[in-house]
């Protein structure tokens, strides 16, 4: 168990070495969302999240003998960077052992923290055994990601940073994957301000704490873009913690960590990724739960993949309409494509692609199919541009 001293102290043994990052009032969250929220920016640390703190930490705490035998951990993600670069900045030998499906640019970002990166089996558990086996072999002292007193303490540092620069907080609310973030945090949070609420945030997909919790068998998997906190398991350590400080557990669906993204991306102008945004989808998925209270939320990391960024801000754009998809049944002869383009773009849309299927898509020779996708500026613009096309032709949604 930790205690307020452990995370003052991890404070100010990090101070330095890891960025005490902004927190900032965010209009937009709370506008759309009804609670008056507040942003911890963890994704502008140096490896783009909080998992420096924690490492940062435990690394400081090595014997000079440890040091000089060096370190090993497990991670596809953040906790391999910043284990990575913390050992790096102290001079101290670092192996991190990754799946074999750890994608390519996360390999070569942790490798570029002068680690020595070990890719071993298809799965974090597989990995695991492994990276244990290392350290048995070598001599080396594993890192755990979360389940390890001082790595909570470190993580705990994003509450205690938080609670300075905005005491007025009421709720914290704090993505869940094994649990160091939270646990940390809780124990900070309560510590300062008893009266806090401290609500932990899991995708759906990867549910285990609020299974737990409500006595239920675990049961995870499955894809998710919150990767971060796709964990089966809850460290033994945080879950004592989370027992004793933490109010809640929500589960939000996978469509509200995608619209969170988006939400961040378009109105905060911030980059998050999935496990990042968690915290923002909650207060969406359950607006009444937090509305009118003052809500501080750790963006925990923003290491997501350009192209899956660039894809939840386009589905995004699909979902609230200003990106429409539409087949239109149109007679084959000339002037039909300018008069449906003119029309789209005399009401001001703005035309993305457009297919025209003459041969098999229709039921008759003289007739076509014409799919069109266009940019409106709103919902109600694209509605106005449809019900244009609907007064001359057939139109149905792609």
């Amino acid at each position: 168990m930790i205690t307020l001293a452990d995370v003052r102290a991890a404070a100010a043994r990090i101070a330095g070495s890891v960025l005490r990052t902004p927190s900032v009032p965010s209009d937009a969250i709370s506008r759309a969302t009804g609670a008056v929220v507040t942003l911890k920016l963890d994704n502008l640390q140096a490896t783009g999240a909080f998992k420096e703190r924690g490492a940062a930490n435990r690394l400081a705490l090595l014997s000079p003998a440890e040091r000089e035998a060096g370190v090993v951990a497990m991670s596809a993600g953040n906790h391999a960077q910043a284990v990575a670069r913390h050992a790096m900045l102290r001079g101290i030998s670092a192996v991190i052992v990754m799946p074999t499906t750890t994608p390519l640019t996360k390999v070569t970002r942790t490798a570029g923290w002068g680690a020595r990166v070990v890719l071993h089996g298809e799965t974090l558990a597989a990995a695991a055994e492994h990276a244990h086996a290392i350290a048995e072999a070598e001599g080396r002292v594993f890192i755990h990601p979360y389940d390890d007193p001082a790595v909570m303490a470190g993580q705990g540092t994003v509450a205690l940073e938080l609670l300075e620069d905005a005491p007025e907080l009421e709720t914290l609310v704090i993505p869940v994957g094994g649990g160091g973030l939270i646990g940390g945090c809780a124990v900070a949070a309560k510590a300062l301000k008893p009266g806090i609420e401290v609500i932990g945030v899991e995708v759906a997909a990867y549910a285990g704490l609020a299974q737990l919790l409500a006595g239920q068998p675990v049961e995870v998997g499955g894809p998710t873009i919150a990767e971060g906190i796709a964990v089966r398991d809850i460290g033994a350590g945080p879950l004592a913690l989370i027992r004793e400080h933490v109010a809640d557990v929500v589960v939000v669906p996978e469509r509200a960590v995608e619209e969170a993204i988006a939400l961040l991306a378009e109105g905060v102008k911030l980059v998050a990724e999935g496990a990042g945004a968690a915290g923002v989808a909650a207060l969406l998925a359950f607006p009444e739960r937090f509305a009118g209270r003052r809500v501080g939320i750790p963006v925990c990391g923003g290491n997501i993949d350009a192209r899956i960024l660039a894809n939840v801000l386009l589905r995004n754009l699909l979902r609230d309409g200003r990106l429409r998809r539409l087949v239109l049944e149109i007679p084959d002869r000339p002037g039909v494509l300018a008069d449906i383009s003119g029309r789209i773009g005399n009401a001001g849309g703005n035309i993305i692609e457009v297919s025209h299927h003459r041969l098999f898509a229709s039921p008759s020779v003289q007739a076509a199919e014409l799919e069109v996708m266009f940019e409106a500026r709103d919902a109600e613009h694209g509605a106005e541009i449809v019900r244009s096309l609907q007064l001359s032709y057939t139109v149905r949604r792609a």
